[in-house]
């Protein structure tokens, strides 16, 4: 693959289906985007939303690490302000220490749930990400300055490093602090409105070489269903129209099959709202995927795209990874 391919997985959950079981499809589709050359398998947090089971990322790419052989493993992001930043380093050293070479810490700011959900988890907010940030690395490396009340806090175990940092994006105010910091950068084109080409463009341009990163590393997430034909990825795209209508509305149902979202009464509106946003999705036969995702790679020249499908069918969404693979390759 001239450029790499990932997963990003939110842990979907389809409409008459247990959460719990959502929770272990994962493990299945880790299995198969390891078979199918897949480079990296990221979990998103998310937290009181029926319809994503992503609330503990941080144990679940544990086993799903135990369960794979050479895929790299991460979190697409823990979110900091969420955390208590000595804690997020104790998990990832851990998980650094148990598969070393083989972890991604990726990091986001935004809260990844609704306020009162924030409040349960005495989140803080998300213009404290640098200090947070500053302070988990301090906290890592032993190098909180003398007077720091955390000075001389160590972080067990103490013989690993934090893996590879990712800082995550939608808006590009990230961008800038992830290349000056030497760390990796992820644009969420999956769901936001602005173009990544600016973004991915400001954070090379700010790069400093780190130990962890001798060069920049783009990421460029990008929604994709792929299915035989075109008219089935039509189809099965019906589930994201409706998901991202209802999420727009504040309604964090389970994801509705396609036959439920087809049988849906659109309002003019809603419809011209979903043509809108159909254009920050990929969809189609593996021909007309590879052709749109060669047309993003040339126009934002991201050294890797991660793939995120959120399909009602378990089976369909394996299907779909399958089919870009193969595209791809």
């Amino acid at each position: 693959m001239s450029t790499d391919l990932s997963v990003l997985d939110l842990v979907p959950v389809p409409s008459g289906t247990p959460a719990s079981q959502a929770v272990r499809a994962s493990i299945d589709l880790a299995r198969t985007a390891e078979r199918c050359g897949y480079k990296r398998y990221w979990i998103s947090e998310h937290h009181s939303m029926p319809a994503i089971a992503s609330s503990a990322p941080e144990v679940l790419l544990s086993r799903i690490a135990a369960l794979t052989d050479h895929i790299r493993v991460g979190s697409g992001g823990v979110m900091l302000p969420n955390h208590a930043p000595l804690r997020v380093a104790e998990n990832f050293h851990t998980l650094e220490a148990l598969y070393p070479g083989r972890i991604d810490l990726g990091l986001g700011r935004a809260p990844g749930s609704d306020a009162r959900a924030s409040r349960a988890l005495r989140a803080g907010s998300g213009e404290q990400f640098a200090d947070l940030l500053n302070e988990m690395i301090g906290l890592s490396r032993n190098s909180l300055r003398p007077g720091h009340p955390f000075h001389g806090v160590s972080v067990s175990p103490s013989d690993v490093a934090l893996p590879p940092i990712w800082i995550l994006g939608s808006s590009g105010a990230s961008a800038h602090v992830a290349g000056a910091a030497g760390m990796g950068y992820s644009f969420a084109s999956h769901f936001s409105p602005m173009p990544a080409e600016p973004a991915l463009r400001r954070y090379r341009g700010a790069f400093q070489p780190s130990a962890a990163f001798d060069k920049p590393h783009a990421i460029l997430g990008v929604s994709a269903i792929c299915a035989p034909t075109d008219e089935e990825a039509e189809y099965l795209a019906a589930t994201v129209d409706l998901m991202w209508l209802r999420l727009r509305k504040g309604e964090f149902l389970p994801l509705p099959s396609p036959e439920e979202a087809l049988a849906y009464d659109y309002s003019a509106v809603e419809r011209d709202a979903i043509a809108e946003n159909r254009s920050r999705h990929v969809i189609g036969s593996p021909d007309s995927v590879r052709d749109q995702l060669n047309a993003r790679i040339a126009d934002a020249e991201p050294d890797e795209i991660m793939i995120v499908s959120n399909l009602h069918d378990p089976a369909k969404r394996l299907q779909s990874y399958e089919l870009i693979a193969q595209a791809m390759a």
